[in-house]
């Protein structure tokens, strides 16, 4: 048990640097093309606010693709098919439960729901300020006008 902790701990801190890697993407790309949206409309803002999102998707892809070659690598899986539908059930949370690891690993299981549940919420968190900047610019756009 402690050796999956272990490992489980150490794939989640990898994870966290792969999603603050992307959130910094992310970041720029918003405070790059942001003034390039008309202010008077919300749909400009959303396109840039879709570009935030997708790169922060990507992170989340990669974090579930992580986990699921860490899970070929302890011979749970043999396809990566197979490993990256598991981890993406277990990393969104859903515990479908349709494919179950051994007893020795599936603690591996819930700590990438663990991470999943950090990490998308890093995501949600990322993405509000972008939205929150793109709402009160439209609306006091409109006042204006």
């Amino acid at each position: 048990m402690l050796a999956n902790i272990l490992i489980g701990f150490s794939v989640m801190v990898l994870c966290l640097i792969l999603q603050v890697i992307l959130l910094i993407y992310a970041i720029r790309y918003y405070l790059k093309h942001r003034f390039q949206a008309n202010n008077k409309s919300i749909i400009p803002y959303l396109l840039v606010i879709s570009g935030v999102m997708i790169l922060l998707l990507i992170g989340n892809l990669g974090q579930i693709a992580v986990w699921a070659l860490l899970f070929i690598l302890l011979d749970e899986f043999t396809l990566f098919a197979d490993a990256f539908y598991h981890s993406a059930v277990n990393f969104g949370s859903l515990g479908y439960g349709d494919i179950v690891m051994s007893e020795e690993h599936r603690l591996l299981g819930a700590l990438e729901a663990i991470n999943g549940v950090l990490m998308v919420g890093v995501s949600t968190a990322a993405l509000m300020t972008p939205f929150k900047d793109a709402l009160k610019i439209t609306l006091q756009a409109k006042r204006d006008s």
